[in-house]
């Protein structure tokens, strides 16, 4: 089928998608008497489906991942002029924009110092895991093996991810899991399960009696998201970070930081942790690290980690036995790092920042005007508003009900996302993660739309 076929005559393609696609987070039965969405454009925040219609992207993709915006040519171009020179080798060998990008990303990383390879978010979390146990087997004789999880957060897809994810709803009927992690309390206090003074102290101070009970000496690992994505967009509370810290050092317990979704500038820093002056040793990342224009993920570790892979080369095990077919592939190093250099260059870091602030101006200011609106919350570009029935007692509004919010501002022509089937009840948060470039004009109109579907759904 030629490109003019494409942009002249759909109806091919989509009875094609209709026929032989199984869609991610979609019931398909619907499809069988309305059209599949088919996005076929997009350029810098908007995109076009394949009816034309214009929309206003407020999620960068659906998932939090086109940081940069779309058509960028620069990458595409990055991307076309490496894959004619070496598309792919498995990555026991080096390549130029892999060792390039590499250099560049630890630049942003003060105390790390490894780049790891993979081809998605769930498999750089598997990455850290498997490192994890297989220090507990080379230096506790397997013991410390535990991996702590937060409640509400999630780590991706993959049994072993899923394994530590906090969300119930997208773990049921997957089950059973792998064994050795372990959930701690989430950290949300619009939702405290603590009445305390200083509650962001008293929700890690939890996680030290989880510890506690397994007993230290079996737990080797903390995984934890800098701001909880799927789970509501929770930002921890003032002292979360900082007594999470002291715990880790107290216990000798490896942290994992999963920065899949905040990494590359989605909360203002490169990476979501450096808010809060933590150390870590595995950092996690996708989405955002090449914009959706190629696959990349990284698992990134300090040198201390690093050395305990090699520190008996006699022995034929004492390696990270471990390969990742398409951590191999040229593409997504290519296009990490032109999709860096704009950051860098267009100063979007400090745009994410200030956009940011904005976003929460006007939920703070929808929130005057909708009771709907229980709580706010939010970092750089990447904020939430939990809807509810009753702001005294929190009641979660009905779901179907946020799903019309989403809907109807789709109709408008802005995309808006929600949490999903994540949390059983508690799927009422609308979501917003536009991209970096993100204007004010781009900013009111996301805003805008929400006010007038609140108004719609809940007059």
């Amino acid at each position: 089928m030629s490109n003019a076929v494409y942009s002249n005559d759909i109806s091919e393609v989509v009875e094609a998608d209709r026929a032989h696609l199984w869609h991610h987070l979609i019931q398909h039965k619907p499809f069988e008497t309305n059209d599949p969405r088919i996005i076929v454009e997009g350029k810098g925040m908007r995109v076009w489906d394949a009816k034309g219609k214009e929309h206003l992207d407020a999620v960068s993709g659906g998932v939090w991942t086109v940081n940069v915006g779309y058509g960028r040519e620069s990458i595409a171009k990055a991307v076309y002029d490496q894959l004619v020179k070496m598309n792919y080798f498995a990555n026991s060998a080096g390549s130029i924009p892999g060792s390039i990008f590499a250099k560049m990303l630890i630049e942003k990383m003060p105390g790390m110092s490894r780049v790891y390879y993979t081809n998605s978010g769930s498999e750089a979390n598997e990455k850290a895991f498997k490192m994890i146990r297989q220090i507990a087997h080379k230096r506790y004789g397997g013991k410390k093996h535990k991996i702590l999880f937060r409640d509400r957060d999630y780590h991706g897809a993959t049994i072993a991810a899923m394994s530590a994810g906090g969300q119930e709803e997208r773990n049921a009927q997957y089950g059973p899991f792998v064994p050795g992690f372990v959930k701690v309390p989430h950290c949300l206090e619009y939702r405290k399960q603590w009445d305390v003074e200083n509650y962001g102290e008293r929700a890690a101070d939890a996680i030290e009696e989880v510890i506690l009970r397994e007993g230290p000496d079996t737990v080797g690992a903390l995984c934890l998201e800098p701001v909880t994505a799927g789970g509501g967009v929770i930002v921890p509370p003032a002292g979360y970070w900082e007594r999470v810290g002291e715990i880790c050092r107290k216990y000798e317990i490896l942290l994992h930081i999963d920065e899949v979704v905040c990494g590359v500038g989605r909360t203002g820093t490169w990476f979501g942790y450096q808010h809060y002056g933590i150390k870590p040793d595995f950092v996690t990342m996708a989405k955002g690290v090449a914009s959706g224009y190629a696959a990349i993920a990284c698992c990134v570790t300090t040198e201390a980690v690093f050395e305990m892979f090699k520190d008996d080369a006699a022995d034929p095990m004492n390696y990270f036995r471990d390969i990742s077919t398409f951590g191999g592939c040229t593409a997504g190093p290519a296009a990490a790092v032109e999709n860096m250099r704009i950051i860098e260059d267009e100063g979007l870091l400090a745009n994410t920042v200030k956009m940011g602030e904005r976003v929460m101006n006007n939920l703070h200011a929808l929130m005057d005007k909708h009771r709907v609106i229980g709580d706010v919350r939010g970092k750089g570009l990447f904020c939430g508003a939990e809807l509810v029935a009753d702001r005294q007692t929190k009641e979660p509004v009905d779901e179907k009900k946020v799903q019309a919010v989403v809907a109807d501002c789709m109709a408008q022509g802005v995309i808006i996302g929600a949490t999903n089937r994540s949390l059983p009840g508690l799927n009422n948060t609308l979501c917003l993660s536009p991209a970096l470039i993100a204007t004010a004009d781009d900013i009111d109109e996301i805003t805008t739309a929400i006010d007038k579907a609140l108004t719609k759904v809940f007059s």
